[in-house]
Formats: structure tokens, sequence, C-alpha cells
């Protein structure tokens, strides 16, 4: 595969993000850009200690940025590189967000070697409900149940 000079410079600003932000003690050493038609529309780096949000991973961060400015929740078209390869919760909200492609610099292995180990996470995902080590009791199935046809019904709806 020929990698573009573009495909580097996004990476590059990736990494440097995770290196900017890390030293300035905003989170974990983890950054991401998202880009389309050769523009970067969404940056993001770890900020999860910095924010009080476990969820303010690099991705997400960039993910967020990037629809609030193409105003959409969807990011057809568009790309992510991303300077460690996505943990579960990430590469679900990649998934959900619709990117075309996932480009990465440190793999998994080497983020569980400076003790961000998401192997465990992945596993976990994989197991039937009642096998995981979080116990998961369904409640209220019905009444809930009577939101969802509402919505199933509704005619005004916004389909994602």
């Amino acid at each position: 595969m020929r990698i573009e000079a573009d495909t580097l410079r996004f990476m590059r600003r990736a990494i440097e993000l995770s290196r900017i932000h890390m030293e300035a003690g905003e989170g974990g050493p983890f950054g991401a850009v998202i880009v389309k038609d050769g523009e970067i529309l969404g940056e993001g780096w770890n900020c999860v200690t910095a924010s009080h949000d476990p969820t303010a991973h690099a991705e997400v961060v960039a993910i967020r940025h990037a629809c609030t400015k193409l105003g959409t929740f969807q990011l057809k078209g568009c790309e992510i590189y991303t300077s460690c390869e996505p943990c579960p919760m990430c590469l679900a909200a990649i998934y959900w967000a619709r990117l075309d492609r996932i480009w990465y610099a440190n793999g998994r292995a080497d983020a569980a070697a400076i003790q961000f180990d998401d192997e465990w996470l992945y596993r976990e995902v994989a197991l039937p409900l009642e096998a995981r080590s979080l116990p998961t009791t369904q409640l209220l199935r019905d009444e809930a149940l009577s939101v969802f046809q509402s919505w199933d019904r509704k005619t005004d709806k916004i389909p994602y």
C-alpha cells in the first residue's frame, strides 16, 4: 500500500496532539483527528482526568468536534487518524459515527505495555450477559417497550 504525504501528516498531527496534551497533564497519551477531503474537521485528545469524564477518549472527543462542525451525527466520507488502536468504546463510537476508515499508530499491545490494557474488555463484551463480571439485570421491559413502540410509530423521527 502506498501511503500519501497527507496521510502521514494527519497521523503526525494525531501523535502531536497525544504528546502536547499528555505533557500538559490533561490525560493519557492519546490523540486523534477526523479528516474529510483533505481537511481536518475535528481534533481530540484524551482528557479523561482533566474533564472527570471516562468517555473523553481522543477518538470520542474528535468525533464530537467533527459532528458539531458538520452539524450531523454521521461522519460518512471521513477517516480517523488515531495515535493508538481504538479501545472497544472508541471502536464502537467510530462504527456508530459511520467513519469510512481507521488509521492508527500504536497497537493495543503497546498500550497494554504502559498500563492501558483493554484486552479484558474486548474479551468481556464477547461473553454472554450472564457470564460477564459486571452483573446485568433486565427490569421493567414492558414499560420500556412501550416507548420503543411509540418510537416505531413516530412519523417525524430522524432515523439513525
